[in-house]
């Protein structure tokens, strides 16, 4: 069973056979999916599934918590799983492709008091662009 799926357990969450399924496509490291993406491998696994469901399904995650809504560069939304884990993200800007880094040291300490304007700074999203190596080949 995925680590999704059991935290979703954990919450009492009902698991009908159109959120498992999604639940199911969400598992894995890396993975970034639109929900273009999430409803096209559901489908190949439960037909009947319809993308007004996998968007609700999509959309009750990032209300409870337990998938990550990431947008990078006015591209389609994509949902990250990974929510429980601190990471950071890696962008390849041609293709787009998305992976979990998890850099040493806390990117809060590294924005000096002068430049927080009086913020009480609980959180800091870093995004590290660059070319993948299938874009550089």
């Amino acid at each position: 069973m995925s680590d999704l799926l059991k935290r979703l357990r954990g919450r009492g969450w009902r698991l009908t056979a159109q959120r498992r399924v999604v639940a199911e496509v969400l598992d894995g490291d890396h993975v970034h999916y639109t929900a273009d993406e999430v409803h096209a491998r559901a489908a190949g696994r439960l037909p009947e599934i319809s993308r007004a469901t996998v968007y609700n399904t999509l959309g009750e995650l990032v209300s409870l918590g337990e998938v990550i809504e990431v947008s990078t560069d006015g591209r389609a939304k994509r949902y990250d799983p990974n929510a429980h884990h601190a990471h950071q993200h890696l962008v390849c800007a041609r293709c787009g492709t998305i992976r979990d880094v998890h850099p040493v040291g806390d990117p809060l300490a590294d924005l000096p008091a002068r430049e927080r304007f009086g913020f009480a700074v609980s959180t800091a999203e870093v995004t590290y662009r660059g070319i993948c190596p299938d874009c550089a080949a």
